[in-house]
């Protein structure tokens, strides 16, 4: 690697939580308990996330105050503070609702139901402010996309930023606004309409749209998917150790593509599916080729990853916790909605999750030595709510 690109890359751990509605918000949650468990939750720098990544990483920036470390690192109460209560509201179909109610209340988007029951099940009207300051945890950046410069919208609690706008200094967003833009997936929950002072916009390197103060009036603003599905792009470059949690689901063959009719906006849909995810495929593969190539340490774990592929075995290392096998490939083909997700779905995401990000961090992170986890199914204490099917506390 070159030595002028080495010395900007800063000592520490990103982690990077990827799109794909309740789908992906149950997967990273299995993610997290195995990170938990390692004792990882400690070493991360920064977490980044987009969509429904963005559910789970939010509430987990949230809840950090509230979770008791032990001497090796390890949040105690991780499954009753954060676990149990996503688990809950992932229960629950929010969508539906939503979308109904916009058309009964017109004056009403349905982005702005999606938030409130964000923030009445979930943020209980935080801000951006109430996420971990530098001394108290990693740093949280959630990602939407705005629709009128075309690039991503930083919401974390330094800064609000768009590159080419410049940034607003601790801003004071509502988090569940800020998740409710995150995971505005068109065209149904675009655009999230959000409000600020021109006078409170800073000027930064590149924004070379600073003085186009009517952009600054009313923000229009999609889903992060729309821009980095992988949530990726800030923490990329930025440090020695980057994790890659990926609950993006695999290009799908369509032999009748356009629907019935081939209707046009079915046509349009399909390329514009095309497109995004030809963009995200291109994100992961230079991801891959800087791993191989010695850019930075770290791993990537996706839902579709056929978790034979980490070659454990072979390289003296503990079996992986799962085979593949026709319920581990039928994960990646689970809906992205914000619908209700049955006990049997979440534990299988949850332990997918799980599994993927033990064969991923014992193959290219962790010691040889390292002993695998245990499925959270198969393990005490779990998500009471998943495990037992007791309502949540």
């Amino acid at each position: 690697m070159d030595k002028d690109c080495e010395k900007k890359r800063e000592e520490g751990v990103g982690l990077a939580l990827s799109g794909g509605g309740f789908r992906a918000s149950l997967y990273h949650l299995g993610a997290l308990l195995r990170l938990n468990e390692l004792g990882w939750f400690k070493r991360l720098t920064e977490v980044t996330s987009v969509s429904g990544g963005s559910i789970t990483a939010a509430y987990l920036g949230y809840r950090w105050k509230c979770l008791d470390f032990d001497d090796h690192g390890v949040a105690t109460n991780f499954a009753e503070t954060v676990a149990d209560p996503l688990c809950e509201f992932c229960s629950k179909t929010i969508d539906i609702g939503s979308v109904l109610g916009g058309i009964v209340a017109p004056f009403v988007h349905p982005w702005q139901l999606v938030a409130a029951k964000y923030n009445k099940a979930l943020f209980h009207r935080a801000t951006l402010q109430d996420l971990p300051a530098k001394d108290e945890g990693p740093r949280f950046t959630i990602y939407a996309t705005n629709l009128q410069t075309g690039v991503s919208v930083r919401f974390a609690r330094p800064y609000m930023g768009d590159y080419r706008l410049g940034k607003i200094d601790s801003p004071t967003v509502p988090l569940a606004t800020a998740v409710a833009a995150s995971s505005a997936f068109p065209p149904v929950f675009c655009p999230v309409t959000l409000d600020t002072k021109p006078e409170e916009w800073q000027y930064w390197d590149g924004a070379d749209l600073f003085d186009s103060r009517a952009l600054y009036a009313r923000m229009l603003l999609g889903d992060g998917g729309i821009y980095d599905n992988l949530g990726l792009e800030r923490i990329w470059d930025r440090y020695t150790t980057v994790l890659v949690s990926d609950a993006g689901a695999p290009f799908s063959t369509e032999p009748k593509p356009f629907g019935v009719g081939c209707s046009q906006i079915f046509r349009t849909l399909r390329s514009l599916y095309i497109m995004g995810e030809q963009t995200r495929a291109l994100r992961k593969r230079r991801l891959i080729a800087d791993f191989k190539a010695g850019k930075m340490g770290g791993t990537y774990w996706g839902i579709a990853t056929h978790i034979a592929n980490y070659k454990l075995e072979e390289n003296h290392r503990p079996a992986p916790l799962l085979l593949d096998d026709k319920l581990t490939r039928s994960m990646a083909a689970m809906r992205t909605r914000l619908n209700r997700f049955s006990r049997d779905e979440q534990k299988q995401l949850i332990d997918w999750g799980y599994a993927l990000t033990d064969a991923a961090m014992r193959r290219h992170v962790l010691d040889a030595n390292t002993e695998p986890g245990k499925l959270p199914s198969e393990n005490q204490p779990f998500v009471k709510s998943v495990v037992a099917g007791q309502p949540a506390q």
